[in-house]
């Protein structure tokens, strides 16, 4: 598989290798809904039930929002035992940042955005 680097900064800077088959959708009468593009970014030990779970349950989003969710709620109300490290403060405090981050581009895109964080 070929890999390609975008001319860009930031998140999609870097090697990307994935593998597009536009016309796979013609091909395999086992699909039930149409769809012009399929992305692999990788091997799954059970393709089937990662598909199911992608056409029932919700995209790679939808299920990382709602961990963010899970997430922003529980450190609001996480009280530690012991002090935590400064690694483990920069990991904390880098997550509600990130989940900061998607709210205001929720927010941005008239959508609703998550627990406060």
């Amino acid at each position: 598989m070929p890999a390609f680097e975008l001319p860009i900064s930031g998140p999609l800077s870097g090697d990307v290798s994935q593998f597009i088959a536009p016309w796979s959708v013609f091909f395999n009468p086992s699909h039930s809904s149409f769809s012009a593009v399929t992305v692999n970014l990788g091997r799954s030990s059970a393709p089937d039930v990662e598909k199911d779970v992608l056409a029932e349950v919700g995209s790679y989003g939808k299920q990382l929002g709602r961990i963010g969710d899970a997430l922003a709620v529980l450190i609001a109300h996480f009280k530690p035992d012991r002090e935590l490290s400064e690694k483990e403060q920069r990991a904390i405090d880098a997550l509600k940042g990130m989940l900061i981050d998607i709210d205001d581009i929720k927010t941005h895109s008239g959508r609703e955005p998550g627990p406060e964080k």
